[in-house]
């Protein structure tokens, strides 16, 4: 499959704490994406790519600083076709420069899809994605059903971050195929019929 027809999925990193084990886990799932022809991955690492946390009033201009800001991220949210939005769980939720990131676009996120990989404890990161279904369902998106859970997900990885449970990389898969399923689905309608908010 040439470049210009492969999917085009954005992972976004949620996570910007320091010592954060989200690299880990996002080069995991990277590697998934790699491997398959009918997608190109962009990693958005919000660590990398900090926005600022203070809004605009109602109808007034950003301030100085942020169109250059935004520049870093804004662009390759809308050429995406499909996002992975790679989390941990903070109090039951997910962190807030994930939904700061999520705030600040719109319409970047309209008709696409977006699969989860979340990690934590026990829970595995479970409750930030059933609250980040809830966000993304205002923003038009569509969420995957399958997700990826790793729970207790430090034990999950070998010395050289290589995923030791077969079991994740089957889920790993089975969203992927699925996500790609929608992608293709919305971006062919996107093209017949622009979405309206």
């Amino acid at each position: 499959m040439s470049k210009q027809q492969q999917l085009r999925v954005a992972v976004v990193v949620g996570s910007t704490r320091e010592g954060r084990f989200a690299p880990v886990v996002t080069q995991w799932i990277k590697g998934h994406l790699d491997q398959r022809d009918d997608m190109g991955v962009d990693v958005v690492d919000l660590g990398e790519t900090p926005l600022p946390t203070v809004f605009p009033a109602f109808g007034q201009p950003p301030a100085p600083g942020t169109g250059e800001a935004l520049a870093a991220v804004s662009p390759r949210l809308a050429a995406a076709d499909a996002f992975v939005f790679v989390t941990p769980e903070y109090n039951h939720s997910f962190p807030a420069s994930l939904k700061n990131a999520i705030d600040w676009h719109n319409e970047q996120w309209h008709a696409k899809p977006v699969g989860f990989v979340s990690y934590g404890g026990i829970s595995g990161g479970l409750r930030a994605v059933e609250q980040l279904r809830l966000v993304m369902a205002e923003l038009h998106a569509t969420t995957i059903r399958n997700t990826v859970s790793l729970q207790h997900a430090w034990g999950l990885f070998d010395e050289e971050h290589t995923m030791k449970d077969p079991e994740c990389d089957a889920a790993a898969k089975a969203m992927l195929d699925q996500l790609a399923w929608w992608a293709q689905a919305l971006r062919d309608a996107r093209a017949v019929r622009p979405y309206a908010a």
